[in-house]
């Protein structure tokens, strides 16, 4: 049985204009000149370039929500709202870098050679035939990105037979395997670690710590890994200096041969977001906006507009095709102010952190890093939470002492006996200290470091150091023993 009954909800929606400007604010400015072009080749009513006697000074745009113009699809039109030069023209604001500042050059983008071309390159070389190349080509295929070849062999056989046609065996594969395994770099194709590893010692000398190196990875590979090295010195009986050059040895072989430490990967450099210069003791803030070209609304359909009011509004194909217009021009009006709105929250943003971490920006130690979370700047700049965190999440500072991405800064406090908080970055340098300084023989537990950090004054639990220790990418003690 059907009911009408009158219910009443309260709900919130964004607007177009706040979903575009969210999706402006969140992305890098590497990336904004490439949404820039898809924006300009989309809409022909947004155009490139500067109006005359336009300026860089910009009305402060504040707030958390973009306010945009709601009059999208009236009849009447007035043609100064969308030619204001003052308000619309340009949206670089007052601390953009311009002009022929050094800074401004584009950065460089090193490429290499990938590691499968390498490899294929070194195939060609082989006397192989067809169904060999064949075979040889699956299997650099299947390499992984750390260099490894992780599939069962009977799978790529499989793939052999049903993509290519090409009927092999097991013995055949690892025939092919085997030569590409002698390949540069080093201990490429290899199923496991350990494998791996005795593929870059059998490339060395075979003198007696090379052959004691190879016997610990064949037979005490186990122990290996658990640092029992006196379980290792008992069954080999060899001398603690003689372990000592063999486990110095396997230490320093590159267990990811296809990783970025073979040199064949394509590199990305950094681009900042805001540049942080230090003036004479005062920090001086600019946004890095080589990658945002001016823009401004085409003078081609303003000029419609003024057919339009000079013409007979009863024409209905007239009133169809300045509507499409009116369309174009909302849509370029509200893209320009959203990226002025971008701009100055990422301004604002940036000029809140630099003021917290004031002290940190000037001497560059990181132990001044004072505890601030997303709430902290959200605060103080009036703004979202999520506003923050989408700046905090996919831009970087450069400044003196290098390029940091923003959420670097933010950190949770830690209790100290004097009653003041500490960053939780500060306790974790100084963990890292402790543990840099300790004997390698016999390392600090996590009981320990704990006792050390309370006698520093730091308020932390043992499971706290366990913590800080994993996201510093520290072992256990046991695994940072030493001979």
């Amino acid at each position: 049985m059907q009911r009408l009954d009158l219910r009443q909800l309260l709900s919130q929606k964004l607007s177009p204009q706040q979903i575009q400007f969210i999706k402006l604010l969140q992305i890098p400015t590497v990336e904004l000149e490439a949404r820039i072009k898809e924006e300009m080749e989309i809409n022909p009513a947004l155009e490139e370039g500067r109006e005359e006697g336009d300026t860089d000074n910009f009305d402060d745009t504040s707030g958390d929500d973009y306010e945009g113009d709601d009059d999208y699809g009236n009849d009447d039109v007035d043609i100064k709202d969308y030619i204001n030069e003052d308000e619309i023209s340009g949206y670089k604001m007052q601390g953009d870098r311009g002009g022929d500042d050094e800074d401004d050059r584009e950065m460089p983008i090193a490429v290499t050679t990938s590691l499968t071309d390498n490899l294929l390159d070194q195939l060609g070389f082989l006397n192989l035939d067809d169904k060999q190349y064949a075979i040889g080509m699956q299997l650099i295929g299947s390499i992984d990105s750390d260099g490894y070849i992780r599939r069962e062999l009977s799978s790529i056989a499989n793939d052999l037979a049903f993509s290519q046609n090409i009927e092999t065996s097991e013995e055949e594969i690892e025939l092919v395997l085997q030569m590409i395994q002698t390949f540069d770099p080093a201990g490429i194709a290899a199923r496991d670690l350990p494998e791996c590893l005795l593929l870059q010692l059998m490339r060395r000398e075979q003198d007696s710590t090379t052959r004691l190196a190879e016997r610990i990875i064949s037979d005490a590979f186990d122990e290996f890994t658990k640092k029992h090295y006196h379980k290792i010195q008992a069954r080999f009986g060899v001398s603690d200096a003689a372990l000592k050059e063999a486990v110095d040895l396997i230490i320093k072989l590159n267990p990811k041969p296809g990783g970025a430490g073979a040199g064949m990967t394509r590199v990305q450099y950094i681009i900042p977001d805001f540049i942080l210069t230090n003036e004479n003791g005062q920090l001086q803030l600019s946004l890095n906006s080589r990658n945002a070209p001016d823009l401004r609304i085409s003078r081609s359909y303003a000029d419609m507009f003024d057919a339009y009011e000079k013409s007979d509004k009863k024409d209905k194909k007239l009133k169809e095709t300045v509507t499409f217009v009116k369309q174009k021009l909302d849509a370029a009006k509200w893209f320009i102010d959203a990226i002025r709105q971008r701009q100055n929250t990422l301004l604002r943003t940036m000029e809140s952190i630099i003021k917290y971490q004031h002290e940190f920006f000037v001497e560059g130690d990181e132990s001044l890093l004072r505890p601030m979370i997303l709430k902290d700047i959200a605060e103080d700049i009036g703004m979202d939470i999520s506003t923050v965190s989408r700046v905090a999440n996919s831009k970087a500072v450069q400044t003196e002492f290098g390029i940091y991405p923003l959420k670097y800064f933010f950190s949770e406090g830690i209790a100290t006996d004097s009653g003041e908080d500490a960053s939780s970055r500060e306790v974790k340098h100084i963990l890292k200290e402790i543990i840099d300084k300790e004997s390698k023989r016999k390392p600090l537990s996590d009981e320990k470091i704990e006792k050390m950090l309370n006698d520093k004054g730091y308020n932390i639990a043992r499971r706290t150091v366990a913590k800080y220790r994993e996201q510093l990418n520290i072992p256990v003690a046991r695994l940072r023993k030493e001979l």
